[in-house]
């Protein structure tokens, strides 16, 4: 049987791996997605409905135009619940330009049943910086230490470059 958390961790898994196979372990047939997005330097469509569509937006999709993804979840994982919320942290680089990106937001998972599969996850995207590429090696130095993909809220400040878009971020976040 499948745990909540080992669903989240499949999902990580699978978007920032370029694997949609796995996405089936994670989600339920019929799940849905609820995309909130705050900024204007990324897009995702407001709702999508079932494991194909989710897959095809969050995994092929998203791979088409970013590499490099590290994507952590902050704080301690969940332990037994049904609706789990959690901060979130993000480094890409873009596969056209070259440009890194660097974001925070909020998910929110809901398992409704004993699969431990994902039957609804809303995304928040509060902010998505897009950086320039030279600032990348930098960056994903950065993110590859950070313990993957769960991280206390406050190590990334900890340790985050000297760019003032990724020390606002961080600083939110451990905030």
């Amino acid at each position: 049987m499948t745990s909540l958390r080992q669903s989240i961790e499949t999902y990580i898994h699978a978007k920032d791996g370029n694997r949609p196979h796995l996405m089936h372990s994670a989600f339920t047939v019929d799940a849905e997605l609820v995309m909130q997005v705050k900024t204007e330097e990324i897009s995702f469509p407001s709702s999508v409905k079932g494991v194909g569509n989710i897959s095809a937006v969050l995994v092929s999709q998203f791979a088409q135009r970013y590499e490099n993804i590290y994507t952590l979840c902050m704080g301690t994982p969940p332990d037994g619940e049904s609706v789990f919320r959690c901060n979130w942290l993000v480094c890409m680089t873009e596969k056209a330009s070259g440009a890194v990106r660097v974001g925070f937001g909020k998910y929110e998972w809901v398992c409704e049943d004993e699969s431990g599969k994902v039957s609804e996850l809303k995304i928040t995207i509060d902010e998505m910086k897009n950086l320039p590429g030279e600032l990348s090696p930098l960056i994903l130095e950065w993110v590859q230490t950070l313990p993957y993909p769960w991280c206390p809220r406050d190590l990334p400040a900890r340790s985050a470059p000297d760019i003032p878009a990724v020390q606002k971020i961080t600083e939110h976040l451990a905030g």
